[in-house]
């Protein structure tokens, strides 16, 4: 089972260094995420420099690097506590892409796809929190960190079970939004410019 659990982290790795938004843009003949707008290969990013499909697509992908490798270790009986791992292993791919020199987006889409397998009523939460800050806000980032920061408390009420877990992806998603909190409390975040509908 150890064997299993590190092949299952290695390739969470892999596939979430497969940078969507990049690919996506790429394919799109559009400028790369990470030279334009907040410098992020994520779908907000792309959501600025494109439209709300080209957005939606990358959002879509990311979130499956986050679910397809926790729901097979799901499906293989990993313990809950590697199943956190496998979920990080996924986000740090997305952070720190081999295939794309390390420079990777902020994985709070890939996160909530590493979330999901624990189930949908979960899913549906963190998604209406996200929605419900960014509407308020207009802060992506700062939806985002609500969304993870709140994340262990929901997971706690439906399945305690994967806390701990919850709480790895928790800890990274937030440091990994360091100058973002920083720029937030200076005032000098970028909103999203594009309505959220």
């Amino acid at each position: 089972m150890l064997l299993l659990t590190l092949v299952m982290i290695i390739a969470a790795y892999l596939l979430g260094s497969i940078s969507s938004a990049i690919l996506v843009c790429r394919m799109l003949s559009l400028p790369d995420p990470r030279t334009i707008g907040s410098n992020n290969p994520g779908a907000t990013n792309v959501l600025r420099i494109s439209n709300k499909f080209t957005a939606a697509t990358v959002l879509f992908l990311d979130i499956l690097k986050g679910t397809l490798p926790v729901w097979g270790a799901y499906f293989l009986q990993v313990e809950p506590i590697y199943l956190g791992i496998i979920g990080v292993a996924a986000c740090l791919g997305h952070m720190y892409p081999i295939f794309f020199d390390f420079q990777g987006g902020k994985a709070v889409a890939t996160a909530l796809g590493a979330l999901l397998p624990i189930g949908l009523g979960l899913g549906v939460l963190l998604i209406i929190t996200w929605v419900a800050v960014a509407k308020l806000t207009k802060y992506s980032s700062l939806a985002a960190i609500v969304t993870v920061s709140i994340a262990p408390f929901y997971v706690f009420l439906l399945k305690p079970m994967y806390v701990y877990p919850t709480l790895m992806l928790s800890a990274l998603i937030i440091v990994r939004h360091k100058e973002n909190i920083i720029r937030l409390f200076k005032g000098t975040e970028s909103k999203i410019t594009t309505k959220i509908s």
